[in-house]
Parts: structure tokens; C-alpha cells; sequence
């Protein structure tokens, strides 16, 4: 059987069963994956001391949402790439868009600082060299689980399918990560908490080329 008739007859077996299972897979490892996460953050990082403070505030949420939209893009995206011949860009735009306007709101943040100490204590917080890598170790559990669950799929994109894989756990784990985070400024979120979630994408994207192909 020649490729291109395989991934046919794959196609339409995945058309056949579009109703149940890539959806249902996935919600099923964000439901573990975030449960992973929340176990490390509460047994390893701690809740952060002022988060009864910190929940009634808006900039606990609008972090929470950043995350939380960058994790449904990578959604999106894996359960469309999840099938033959599927394509991400729904979700690419999402995050993209996301992105492009949390990195905006930090750069205003930065630009109406009183002087520059200020705009790098923005940028830099209390906490610049730890929030990438916690957020990729957070993400690994979610992130290897995913990578499994994809490899009873169809992916014929195993790069862009294990990217989309790590933008998925990194935005679950990292809206996780927001209840031992102290951080509040877009300037540091558009910058670590993104390096954290394309950290684990980069990882998704080399475990995928290798365990996701036929």
C-alpha cells in the first residue's frame, strides 16, 4: 500500500470516529497533567502566602487567563494535528494573537516606568531564573503523557503534533504554576513565563519527531 493510500484510509477511519476520541483523550491528560502539577507546586514550591490576597485582585486572573489561552491554543492545535493531514493554524493564530498582546500590555508596562531600575525590577521580579525552568519540569509529566496518548492517534506532522503537545501542557501547568508564582507585571509573564511554555514546546517538538513517527 502505497503512503498516500495509507493516510486515506487513515483519514477516513479518523473521520468515522472525530466524535470521541481525540477530545475525550486529551481532556483526559489536561486532567492529569494539571493534577501532576498541582501536587509538585503544593509539595515542592508551596502555594505562595498571600494567594488568599493575591485571588481577589485582577492581575492573578489575567495571568490565569494568559496561560489558560495559551494552553486551549495547544489544544487546538494537537487535536486537530492529532489526526491525518490536520492543520494547527487555528490554534498557531490563537496563541500568536495572545502572545503578541501580553507582550504588548508588558512593553507599555516597561515603557511608563519612572526610570529604567524600575522597568528592570518589572522584568526581572524575584523570581527571572527559576520561573522558565519550573514551568518545563511542571510540564514534563503532562507533556510525556500526551506524547503516549498521541502515538494511539494518527499524527502525520510528529514535530508540529509534539510542539503543540508541549504549548497544550506548558499552558495547563503553567496556570498551575500562577498559585505558587508572586509575579504581577506583564513585562515578566509575556517574557518568562513564555520561555517556560516554548521550553516545553522545543521538548514536545524533539520527543515527538522521534516517538510520533510511523
Amino acid at each position: 500500500m502505497r503512503t498516500d493510500d495509507l493516510i486515506d484510509v487513515l483519514a477516513s477511519d479518523a473521520r468515522g470516529g472525530r466524535e470521541k476520541a481525540p477530545p475525550r483523550q486529551l481532556a483526559f491528560v489536561a486532567v492529569i497533567g494539571a493534577l501532576a502539577a498541582l501536587i509538585l507546586v503544593l509539595g515542592w514550591l508551596n502555594a505562595r502566602q498571600d494567594l488568599a490576597r493575591a485571588v481577589l485582585g485582577p492581575m492573578f486572573w489575567m495571568k490565569a487567563a494568559y496561560t489558560a489561552l495559551l494552553g486551549a491554543a495547544g489544544y487546538l492545535a494537537v487535536e486537530r494535528l492529532s489526526r491525518p493531514n490536520g492543520s494547527g493554524r487555528r490554534g498557531w493564530i490563537i496563541a500568536g494573537a495572545v502572545f503578541v498582546a501580553c507582550a504588548a500590555a508588558g512593553l507599555y508596562q516597561a515603557m511608563v516606568s519612572p526610570d529604567v531600575q524600575a522597568a528592570l525590577k518589572m522584568l526581572h521580579g524575584r523570581s527571572w531564573r527559576s520561573c522558565s525552568p519550573r514551568i518545563l519540569l511542571l510540564g514534563l509529566p503532562m507533556l510525556s503523557l500526551g506524547l503516549w496518548v498521541l502515538r494511539s492517534m494518527a499524527p502525520t506532522r510528529p514535530s508540529l503534533a509534539g510542539f503543540a503537545m508541549g504549548l497544550f501542557s506548558g499552558g495547563v501547568v503553567a496556570t498551575v504554576y500562577g498559585l505558587h508564582c508572586p509575579e504581577h507585571t506583564f513585562t515578566f509573564i509575556a517574557l518568562w513565563y513564555s520561555l517556560g511554555v516554548l521550553a516545553l514546546g522545543a521538548v514536545g517538538a524533539l520527543a515527538g519527531r522521534l516517538v510520533l513517527r510511523w
